[in-house]
């Protein structure tokens, strides 16, 4: 059998951080050694393979061509042995539980997947479920992340993307408000997300232009959600984010009109992970509570 014609596992390692950070020195951080030895390794690694990887400026370092290209190769194999380490790891640890991790933003887990994942849970007692809250979207090629939800316009390059379905903004409030109508509405105290835009959108649609009104203005759409359950005014929500309390009638749809959005909720996770039980069990469950959300909502919004 003919002997693997490889780098040196080091260089190689040397080259992808260097790659990454675009600087010796940060690569040298990451990987407890000095910038020097990265260097010489990085060095090592261009004249076995007859070519310069880096441009090597006065206070920059960036790839060449043949860099670019041979990146993609070294950072696919390095992913795959990451990738096939944590699968092993989690099983020489206990075959019996197995970790799947799952990332997500705080509004979508607070508001939809924390209060039903205890059912999933339940069917699935072999897995050890972890849940990361972040706004920002994790790399699922890199981190330690086997699947994400993600709100946006999708698909992405790559990955594997399934859309749970159209999201709309519905206003919502509390039944103790008695808000009943448009007139009523018009005259409500309104919350708001981030800006009051979406609701002079809303208005708009439907051929309202109610004079501006104060109203609190909350930079997490969960926190406008809460203090409409607390009876505090009229939230426009993302439906996701209200199908529960309006199923268990701790919120009521004032006026059944919704505003439609571009964007939309996501289960993504890496291409590999379509034969993986743990992501297919999950996507199984995610999928079929998404359908009976959509029927659900058939029977609300005119």
């Amino acid at each position: 059998m003919t002997a693997r014609t490889l780098p040196s596992l080091n260089a190689l390692r040397a080259f992808e951080a260097a790659a990454r950070h675009q600087s010796f020195t940060l690569a040298a951080q990451e990987l407890h050694v000095t910038q020097g030895a990265v260097s010489h390794q990085v060095k090592a690694l261009e004249e076995e393979l007859g070519a310069p990887l880096f441009e090597r400026l006065s206070n920059q370092l960036r790839l060449t061509a043949a860099g670019q290209r041979y990146l993609v190769v070294v950072g696919e194999a390095f992913d795959r042995i990451e990738s096939g380490t944590r699968q092993l790891l989690e099983r020489s640890q206990g075959e019996h539980l197995t970790r799947l991790t799952i990332s997500t933003s705080p509004n979508f887990n607070a508001k939809w997947l924390a209060p039903r994942l205890g059912g999933f849970s339940a069917r699935h007692a072999d897995l050890d479920l972890h849940v990361e809250q972040s706004e920002r979207q994790v790399n699922l090629l890199r981190e330690n992340v086997d699947l994400a939800i993600r709100y946006g316009d999708g698909p992405w390059s790559g990955l594997s993307c399934t859309r749970l379905g159209d999201e709309f903004l519905v206003p919502v409030c509390a039944p103790v408000l008695d808000v009943d109508g448009i007139v009523a509405l018009s005259t409500a105290p309104l919350l708001h997300s981030h800006d009051r835009q979406s609701w002079r959108d809303w208005f708009a649609l439907h051929g309202l232009s109610p004079e501006e009104r104060p109203g609190i203005v909350f930079n997490q759409e969960s926190a406008a959600v809460d203090a409409a359950l607390a009876g505090q005014g009229v939230a426009l929500a993302r439906s996701s984010l209200v199908v529960r309390e309006l199923q268990q009638g701790r919120l009521v749809t004032p006026v059944s009109l919704g505003l439609p959005l571009v964007q939309a909720y996501w289960l993504v996770y890496p291409q590999e992970g379509e034969t993986d039980g743990k992501i297919a069990a999950f996507a199984s469950w995610l999928l079929q509570e998404c359908q009976a959300d959509r029927q659900f909502w058939k029977g609300v919004i005119g």
